[in-house]
């Protein structure tokens, strides 16, 4: 099964060039059969820019889970605490398998959904 996740474009492209292999939520997907991420770069871009699959999914408290993958995190630590800001446990989708799409989908015309505020299933 796939979702849709709408990410900053800034950080859905740190995905694609590599610098980001995961991607935090504060929360999840209930149904535990999703293999595949389709990333909605959220405004100013708009569009469906690519895919991947979830290598992994960490739910750790915070404190561990920034230890775990701050090397790879592709964002600041005080980024990810002000993300994380009231809240003791977070999650981290471990990305493996990238793909940019050479042409940007729409969302309403190619998948016949609204731009989701954190993810919808496909």
């Amino acid at each position: 099964m796939k979702v849709l996740l709408s990410i900053k474009p800034e950080f859905a492209f740190k995905i694609f060039e590599g610098d980001k292999k995961y991607e935090y939520r504060r929360t999840i997907f209930k149904k535990k059969d999703i293999e595949k991420i389709i990333v909605y770069a959220s405004s100013p871009i708009k569009k469906v820019i690519g895919e991947f699959y979830i290598d992994d999914l960490l739910f750790d408290d915070i404190n561990t889970l920034w230890l775990k993958t701050e090397k790879f995190s592709g964002i600041t630590k005080e980024y990810f605490f002000d993300y994380f800001m009231n809240k003791n446990h977070g999650y981290a989708i471990k990305i493996k398998n990238t793909k940019l799409y050479n042409n940007p989908l729409n969302l309403i015309k190619n998948f016949g959904v609204l731009p989701p505020q954190s993810f919808v299933y496909l």
